[in-house]
Order: structure tokens, then C-alpha cells, then sequence
């Protein structure tokens, strides 16, 4: 896929507040400072897209961006950011359960895994959320140049262990560095042939 056009449309509080036409959307979520905004902005060509920050939680909206006038890449906010309060990590469950178990125009979501570190129960409990309420998803593990390379597959390895002991079969996983741009082609590549099985 060739993105030709990349804009951000609109920051939603609710999953209702979203765009209302029937554009297939395509979410991005995962664990504070996962590299998140480094990596939309890395799939779009597009540098300061998302706002990256060096501060976790930054991201308190739904921000829809729309790609080349077809589909939505949708940035969520990030989890597990302990730094908040109650009142705050209550208000994002409810409004992230009501996106993702509402919102008919989610085509899939893509769940973002720091591949430098082992598995993370958060992480593996929002997989499992997804997973248990037929949410259409894809792991994608994030900075994969940043350490040696059997580490990475380390813990890509204990990864797939844990969900294995809950899944019959494991979702698609991909790996990316915002770095280097590897993992892009395959992951637009997947979003195309996801939009043209819609369209069949």
C-alpha cells in the first residue's frame, strides 16, 4: 500500500463522537511509551502525525486519521499508565470498552508489545479482553532494533507461551521498528488486503 494522503480528522471523547460514515477503521492501542505516535508516524510518512512525547499518557482521545480518503487510523490512548488517577483510568476503561465493543466501523486493531521487555500481564489481559469478545487483532511487537536480537525473539517466544495456554490459536503478529521502518510494508500490506476483502 502506498499512503498518498494522511489527515488528521477529528479527537473524540466517545466511541459516539466518532466519524460517522462507514470508512473501515483500524485501531492502535498499547501500553504507555510503547512507541505508539512513533509508530503511526512511521507507517504515514507523515513526521509529528500523532504527537510523540517523552511523558506516558499523553494520548487521552480517540483521534481518528483518515488514509488516502478510504480507511481510519484510529490513535487510542495508551494503558497501564500508573501516574493517573482512579477517577482517570476508570474514565478510559469505560470509554475504551464502549469503542471496542460498540463500534461497528472497527475493521481491526492493532495491539502494540514493547518487544525489549518480557510479556506484560496488562498486556496479555487486554489481548485476552479482545480475544474473549471476538475483536478482530493483531500484535504488533514495537522497537525491535533497540536490543540484541535473541532477546527480542526471547520474549516474542515467552509471549506466544502465554497466550497459548488461553488461545486455540494464536492472532497474526507482526514485528516493527520505527527506527529502521522495518515491519511497515507488511502491516500496510495487511490493511490493504483487509479493505479489499471488503469490498468482495
Amino acid at each position: 500500500m502506498i499512503i498518498r494522503s494522511a489527515v488528521f480528522t477529528v479527537s473524540s471523547p466517545s466511541y459516539a463522537k466518532c466519524p460517522q460514515d462507514r470508512r473501515p477503521e483500524y485501531a492502535f492501542i498499547g501500553r504507555s511509551n510503547v512507541g505508539k505516535s512513533s509508530l503511526i508516524n512511521m507507517l504515514t510518512g507523515v513526521k509529528g502525525l500523532a504527537k510523540t512525547s517523552g511523558r506516558p499518557g499523553k494520548t487521552q482521545l480517540i483521534n481518528h486519521f483518515l488514509i488516502n480518503n478510504e480507511w481510519y487510523l484510529v490513535d487510542l490512548p495508551g494503558y497501564g499508565y500508573a501516574r493517573t488517577s482512579k477517577t482517570s483510568r476508570e474514565k478510559w476503561g469505560k470509554m475504551m470498552r464502549d469503542y471496542f465493543l460498540n463500534r461497528e466501523q472497527l475493521t481491526n486493531t492493532y495491539v502494540l508489545v514493547d518487544s525489549r521487555i518480557p510479556p506484560q500481564r496488562i498486556d496479555l489481559e487486554f489481548i485476552e479482553f479482545l480475544g474473549s469478545n471476538g475483536v478482530p487483532l493483531t500484535i504488533v511487537f514495537t522497537k525491535t532494533d533497540k536490543e540484541k536480537q535473541r532477546e527480542v525473539m526471547g520474549n516474542i517466544r515467552l509471549l506466544k507461551q502465554e497466550l497459548k495456554k488461553m488461545w486455540e490459536e494464536l492472532p497474526p503478529m507482526l514485528l516493527t521498528s520505527s527506527l529502521t521502518g522495518y515491519g511497515r510494508d507488511a502491516l500496510l500490506d495487511q490493511i490493504e488486503t483487509i479493505n479489499q476483502s471488503l469490498t468482495q
